[in-house]
């Protein structure tokens, strides 16, 4: 036997996704992917005629137009059966891995200096926000119903990894006889059977890391549920922060649109013949349109403690928080990093990767069922004809069994096929997972750059309307040098325009929150929402493993935090870089006791 008859991955074309051409340069679109980077450092910058977004170049943080970075991805080999380790011990078999994935990948367009932490909503330095989101990761139906996936997916994982080992069953039997013309007699047995199957070609071995690997996957979606509960929490604490702001803003309006009302109606009554019926309609028109807007601010607070609630897992009949009107300054930009550490960052961009790995393991269990299979099985019985003489013969029974498949109507080959095909899938959706996670980072980099604008413009406009609407007022009521030369309707239109731009850049500095907490989002890791429920009502296996990692020439990507000391060793990361094992201010009953004493009223 050679090596090239052991299966695994490389035997058939394509069969292993390790070489992606979805990440290749397209032949019909020069430039889409940018060349590598000229020194190994990855720090070279090349000149392009065209940048975006288009920020200016004095920005302070942003990268250098053009510079790439090479994104080297680590591809496990496939799994090793007897026959493979034996080859590889005589030097019959190669051993080598397969090449790993190869991604050009530009840098992004800017980037601060302060790291983004896992918990990244504590950017914003409000305690009451840590305190929902803190109940609310404990409390969340979501979010449980994530962390029972997870558990169902690590016991069907441990359930494939019991055809490693052996099968042992006890056997009893009794059968007596009757006659009507003769002595009575009867056959007892009692004894024990095994079974097993050795995994000459690594089958076994394949779907048991296909399953951990999956159960894996779920981990990291439970993160990412994790992390978007959180940024749906932040948000919707924020809105709720921004219309508490407008209901103030509004009854501020409102007071003021009603002492020109009732200045209005007494010069009318007063027999004013600059002020005529149509001015005072007009001013109650005004009042009216306030009171409608304050209605729509009030039911937004109520839509918002509702949805606020409902993300806490608590009925929202009665959902009432204090949380304040004043909107927190930005915080700095965060560092963006490099395009590799957040594909190896991202729960998202990692699930992607373990359910890749774990077809490219499924591919491998269906090329070896091909190959001939080897069962061993045995027992060890007792009989006897009288059930008090159990116990004094024995017969020991020790078989072997060959099953080599001849013909099955292609049933095998279309199994590899569509495992095959599964592969190519994952692949294209890790590619484009990849894309995405590029993307939104970029998207809330530039979206927050013209937001920050925006507000800027919108500040300006304020301030020259509300100059406009004071020099009008005065003209209009007779306290400037022009008395009488200014209409109504323009002191009208005046004071419209600016009530309507204070609440706008309100609107604004929420929005460039939210575009924030997206590209806190976009870069933020997986944390632990619960780690104290996950080690202690959990199964061993999701016990954090701290071996250390062996050293090789490429780095690992992280598959798990928790999983990983079920994988074989070429797939176990070393140590753990979630930094949601650091201790927390706050635990489960403070979150509970604080979020109804201090977030609540």
């Amino acid at each position: 036997m050679t090596a090239d008859t052991v299966p695994h991955q490389e035997e058939r074309p394509g069969s292993s996704g390790v070489q992606l051409a979805s990440f290749q340069e397209p032949q019909d679109l020069p430039g889409f992917v940018a060349l590598p980077p000229a020194d190994a450092g990855g720090e070279a910058s090349q000149e392009s005629p065209v940048s975006y977004p288009p920020y200016p170049a004095d920005i302070e943080g942003e990268s250098p137009s053009g510079a790439t970075e090479q994104v080297v991805i680590p591809v496990p080999p496939p799994p090793r059966g007897w026959v493979k380790r034996l080859l590889n011990h005589v030097g019959c078999a190669d051993d080598e891995a397969p090449p790993p994935l190869v991604i050009e990948a530009p840098l992004f367009s800017s980037s601060g200096e302060i790291p983004t932490p896992d918990r990244w909503w504590t950017s914003f330095g409000d305690p009451a926000l840590n305190r929902q989101i803190a109940y609310s990761l404990s409390e969340n139906l979501t979010l449980a119903s994530a962390l029972q996936r997870l558990r169902a997916a690590a016991a069907l994982a441990r359930r494939e990894e019991s055809d490693l080992l052996p099968d042992l069953n006890g056997v009893s039997s009794a059968e007596g006889t009757f006659r009507s013309f003769g002595p009575d007699d009867g056959l007892f047995s009692l004894g024990l059977e095994t079974s097993y199957q050795v995994d000459l070609w690594g089958q076994i071995e394949s779907r048991v890391e296909a399953e951990w690997l999956r159960a894996s996957a779920t981990r990291e979606d439970y993160h990412a549920i994790a992390l978007t509960l959180s940024a749906e929490i932040a948000g919707t604490w924020f809105s709720l922060i921004e219309a508490h702001a407008q209901l103030e803003l509004l009854a501020e309006q409102l007071e003021t649109n009603l002492l020109g009302l009732k200045l209005q109606e007494t010069r009318f009554k007063g027999g004013d013949e600059r002020v005529g019926s149509a001015d005072v309609l007009r001013q109650r028109q005004l009042v009216e349109s306030t009171r409608e807007q304050m209605v729509i601010a009030r039911a937004r607070v109520d839509v918002l403690e509702h949805r606020l609630a409902v993300l806490e897992g608590r009925p929202p009949q009665n959902a009432r928080y204090d949380v304040g009107s004043a909107l927190p300054p930005l915080p700095p930009l965060p560092s963006t990093g490099l395009p590799s550490e957040l594909i190896h960052r991202r729960p998202d961009v990692r699930r992607d990767y373990l359910a890749l790995v774990a077809a490219d393991r499924d591919l491998s269990a269906a090329i070896t069922d091909r190959y001939p299979r080897l069962d061993l099985g045995g027992s060890l019985t007792t009989l006897a004809t009288r059930s008090t003489n159990l116990f004094q013969d024995w017969i020991f029974v020790i078989a072997g069994q060959i099953f080599a498949p001849i013909f099955d109507g292609g049933q095998r080959e279309a199994e590899i096929e569509r495992t095959e095909a599964v592969l190519q899938e994952l692949i294209a959706d890790y590619g484009q997972t990849v894309l995405v996670a590029f993307g939104e980072v970029e998207d809330a980099l530039a979206l927050e750059y013209y937001q920050r604008q925006q507000v800027e413009s919108l500040q300006k406009q304020y301030d020259l309307a509300r100059q406009a609407s004071k020099e009008l007022r005065d003209r209009y009521f007779g306290f400037g040098e022009e008395i009488g030369e200014t209409e109504y309707l323009d002191v009208l239109t005046a004071t419209t325009t600016e009530q309507q731009l204070q609440r706008d850049i309100l609107s604004a500095r929420l929005d460039l929150i939210l575009t924030r907490i997206s590209l806190y989002l976009a870069l933020a890791g997986g944390f632990d929402p619960n780690p104290q429920f996950l080690l202690g009502d959990c199964p061993p296996q999701t016990v954090i493993d701290e071996r250390p990692f062996e050293a090789t020439n490429i780095t690992p990507v992280d598959p798990d935090s928790g999983l990983d000391h079920r994988l074989p060793r070429h797939l176990r990361r070393g140590g753990s870089d979630d930094r949601s094992d650091q201790p927390d201010p706050t635990d489960r009953a403070t979150d509970r006791s604080d979020a109804e004493v201090g977030g609540t009223r």
